[in-house]
């Protein structure tokens, strides 16, 4: 593990496996560091110690949250229900996050992926070796109902993984998809999603992301999965509206 530099204040670290990461998240010491740039909310980056291993986080406290007009309150429970759904899946496609008191009180902490941040959904679209990735990220968008997919929200991480990071704005019962992965419209699902999507409709959701749902929005998920069963299809958007700002 590498210290931050006089230019970056995020240090380089070996991968952490999920079930270590989310002891070291919920029970660490927290140092908080500083503020992270061009966020509408308060989101910090703090060191996470815990029985002799560093790591750094994204915190992000239900305090530090601007009222929306036409999303619920606490849009941290949202970012933890976005890694509950993704482990669901087994698609591992978002970081390991947790609930936690912080500093701030109440909030989401969310494992920092070291990353290439030069790196995001355009300039990495066509590398073959991610399509898969990203295929899997857009079926989840769907699901999760994401209003605010920007390209800069899929990282490159230094292990060569793609993460979907910054999750908030999601499961809301109203259909409010807003997202820039729209490249696989009309292109039929792969048979490996569908295979997962057909599990995840017959069966309960787990009570891990029960509890951060209400019943319509718990309802709503679950249709957005049949839905995308019955067209087996990436769906295409037709208003050409359906895209976050800014786009990165």
């Amino acid at each position: 593990m590498s210290e931050p530099s006089d230019e970056s204040p995020f240090i380089e670290r070996d991968p952490i496996p999920t079930n270590q990461a989310l002891t070291l998240l919920r029970g660490g010491e927290l140092e908080v560091l500083g503020r992270m740039p061009y966020s509408s909310n308060m989101t910090f980056l703090v060191n996470v110690e815990h029985r002799g291993t560093l790591a750094q986080a994204i915190y992000k406290p239900h305090r530090g949250e601007q009222p929306l007009w036409d999303f619920p309150d606490g849009l941290y429970k949202r970012e933890v229900a976005a890694f509950a759904l993704a482990e669901h899946l087994g698609w591992h496609v978002v970081p390991p996050t947790v609930l936690r008191e912080g500093p701030a009180g109440i909030g989401s902490l969310q494992l920092f992926m070291p990353s290439d941040f030069e790196q995001h959904y355009f300039t990495l679209q066509d590398d073959e070796e991610h399509i898969d990735t990203f295929k899997k990220i857009c079926v989840f968008d769907i699901l999760a109902n994401n209003t605010d997919r920007k390209s800069g929200h899929c990282l490159l991480g230094n292990e060569g993984r793609i993460w979907a990071i910054d999750n908030g704005l999601a499961f809301h019962a109203e259909f409010k998809l807003r997202t820039v992965i729209w490249e696989f419209g009309g292109e039929p699902l792969p048979a490996d999603l569908v295979v997962d999507l057909e599990e995840f409709c017959d069966n309960d959701l787990p009570e891990s992301l029960q509890k951060l749902l209400d019943p319509f929005e718990r309802e709503a998920l679950k249709a957005r999965g049949r839905s995308l069963l019955i067209d087996g299809e990436f769906p295409v958007d037709d208003t050409g509206r359906r895209y976050p700002w800014p786009l990165v």
